[in-house]
């Protein structure tokens, strides 16, 4: 990797966090993360990042609710939507605002970093290109 690229994680459960974060860090990214929509909308102006990976289904605010506020002053950003559940109807309210892919938990965390890295590329080419 060129530069360390940095990550927020937002999800409210705390195992899922801890998992994925010390598995996206033994993959050479530096990991931000949050328990709920406001603390990421808070990080998300504070912090230079290169991708968001959020959940859908949280307490206080959900996912769809963060993403739409973040897009507010963020439109570039890449979002990949982390989701319990396959046919979750917020899935296609996330979608309207600009998300790159949707990440299963149930799935291979392998397919998750294949998605993360897609995004990012896509990212840096359309920066490359503006």
């Amino acid at each position: 990797m060129d530069k360390e690229k940095r990550i927020l994680l937002v999800d409210d459960e705390p195992d899922f966090i801890q998992l994925m974060k010390f598995w996206l860090e033994s993959k050479g990214y530096s990991v931000i993360t949050a328990g709920d929509g406001e603390v990421a909308i808070d990080l998300a102006k504070k912090e230079e990042l290169d991708i968001i990976l959020i959940d859908l289904r949280m307490p206080k605010m959900d996912g769809v609710e963060a993403i739409k506020k973040i897009r507010e002053f963020d439109k570039n950003v890449p979002i990949i939507v982390i989701s319990a559940y396959v046919d979750d109807p917020k899935t296609a309210e996330a979608m309207k605002y600009g998300i790159s892919g949707i990440f299963c938990k149930h799935k291979d965390f392998q397919e998750g970093l294949s998605l993360l890295e897609s995004a990012l590329r896509v990212h840096k080419n359309l920066k490359r290109n503006s």
